[in-house]
C-alpha cells in the first residue's frame, strides 16, 4: 500500500512555501512607513499613527466579492477580482469618514495553480496601493474537497482610523441635504447571481473585460474632500457644519438598502433615474431579463457606486473636486421628510 502523504492527499506544504516567498517582495511594494515585519509570521505588525489623532477610533470591515469570481474562473482572467476585495472593504469603511491603514486577505482554493494565486496577490496588492493602505498578511489556504477543480474564493478584512469628531454617521443629514452619485466602474461587485442568471455561458465569456471591470476606489477622492474642507474651515474660520453629511457605498441591495441605513429615522432621499447616464450594461441585463426597475435598482449600482449626501450650498464645488480628480458626478437626489426610505422615480 502507497504510504500517505499530505501532498499527495491534495496539500503541497512546499509548493505554498514557495508561492510566500515570491510574493513577500510584491507586497512590499503596498507597505506604508507604519508596517514592521514582512508577510508571514504568527502576526503582522502595524504602528498605529497616534501622532495624526487626538481621539483616533479603528474602523474594520470584512467582506468577499461573491460570484464576480465564476466570470474570473470561465474567462481564465485572474488579475482584477483581487482589486475587487479591496474596494469592497476600502470603500465600506470610507463611508465612516475612516482612512483605511492596512489589509489582509483570505484566498481558498482547492487545486488553483501558481500563476493563479499570483494573479490575486498581484490584484489584491494593487487595490491596496491604490487605497493607500497597506497589505500585511493573509491566508492562502489548500483544501481538496471543498471546491471544484479550479474553483476558489477570495475575501479580506482592513482596518482604519478616523478621528472621532470627524465620523460620517448620518445623524447630520437634514432636510433639504442634496445626493451627489459618483460614477461606478460598471457593475462592480454585487448582483452577479442575477446577471449570470440572465447571460448565457457563452455571453459571460464574450463580454467578460466588461464584467470583470474592477470594482472603483474612492479612498483618495473623498478621503481629499473630507480634507478640503477640514482645511477650508480652519483657514477661514467657517462655522457651518461639515458639508458631507453622509456616504453610501452602492453594493448588495443597491440605493434602497445602502442609502436607507445612514438616514435618520424622519427623512427619505428621494432619487431621480433620470438623473445621470446609465451605462450600457445594465440596458442589455435589464432588457434580456426583462427585469423590473425596482428590481435594477435594488440589486445593482446601475452606474452609481457611490452617494455622498452634502449641504446644497457645497454640492457645486465638491462636483467640481471630483472633476479635477477625473471623477464623474451628478446630483441624483435629495433629501425630504419621510419614514428613512428611498424613493426613486
Amino acid at each position: 500500500m502507497k504510504k500517505v502523504t499530505y501532498k499527495n492527499a491534495g496539500v503541497d506544504i512546499q509548493a505554498a512555501g514557495f508561492f510566500k516567498g515570491k510574493i513577500k517582495s510584491l507586497v512590499r511594494n503596498s507597505f506604508r512607513p507604519e508596517v514592521l515585519t514582512d508577510i508571514g509570521g504568527f502576526g503582522s505588525f502595524f504602528k498605529f499613527p497616534s501622532r495624526n489623532f487626538k481621539e483616533p477610533v479603528l474602523v474594520s470591515s470584512a467582506d468577499g466579492i461573491g460570484t464576480k469570481i465564476k466570470i474570473a474562473i470561465l474567462a481564465n482572467k485572474h488579475d482584477t477580482v483581487g482589486i475587487d476585495a479591496v474596494a469592497m472593504n476600502v470603500n465600506d469603511i470610507l463611508c465612516t469618514g475612516a482612512e483605511p491603514l492596512f489589509f489582509l486577505d483570505y484566498i481558498a482554493h482547492s487545486n488553483a495553480g501558481e500563476k493563479i494565486l499570483l494573479d490575486l496577490v498581484k490584484g489584491i496588492n494593487n487595490g491596496c496601493i491604490e487605497a493607500g493602505c497597506s497589505l500585511i498578511g493573509g491566508e492562502t489556504a489548500q483544501m481538496p474537497g471543498m471546491y471544484k477543480k479550479d474553483d476558489y474564493d477570495v475575501a479580506g478584512f482592513c482596518v482604519g482610523v478616523v478621528e472621532r469628531s470627524k465620523i460620517i454617521d448620518g445623524k447630520l443629514i437634514e432636510q433639504g441635504n442634496v445626493v451627489i452619485g459618483l460614477e461606478s466602474n460598471g457593475l462592480h461587485s454585487n448582483g452577479y447571481s442575477l446577471v449570470r442568471k440572465v447571460l448565457s455561458l457563452a455571453e459571460q465569456k464574450r463580454m467578460s473585460s466588461e464584467l470583470l471591470r474592477p470594482t472603483r476606489i474612492y479612498v483618495k477622492p473623498v478621503l481629499s474632500l473630507l480634507q478640503a474642507t477640514g482645511d477650508r474651515q480652519q483657514a477661514t474660520g467657517d462655522r457651518r457644519p461639515a458639508t458631507i453629511t453622509g456616504i453610501s457605498h452602492i453594493t448588495g441591495g443597491a440605493f434602497y438598502d445602502k442609502i436607507s441605513r445612514i438616514l435618520p429615522d424622519s427623512l427619505n432621499v428621494v432619487i431621480k433615474k433620470n438623473s445621470w447616464p446609465v451605462p450600457a450594461i445594465f440596458k442589455l441585463v435589464q432588457n434580456k431579463g426583462s427585469i423590473a426597475d425596482k428590481e435594477m435598482y435594488h440589486t445593482l449600482n446601475m452606474g452609481i457606486g457611490m452617494v455622498l449626501i452634502v449641504k446644497e450650498y457645497s454640492a457645486g464645488k465638491i462636483m467640481q473636486r471630483l472633476a479635477q480628480m477625473k471623477l464623474k458626478s451628478w446630483i441624483i437626489g435629495e433629501v425630504v421628510k419621510g419614514r428613512k426610505e428611498v424613493e426613486i422615480i
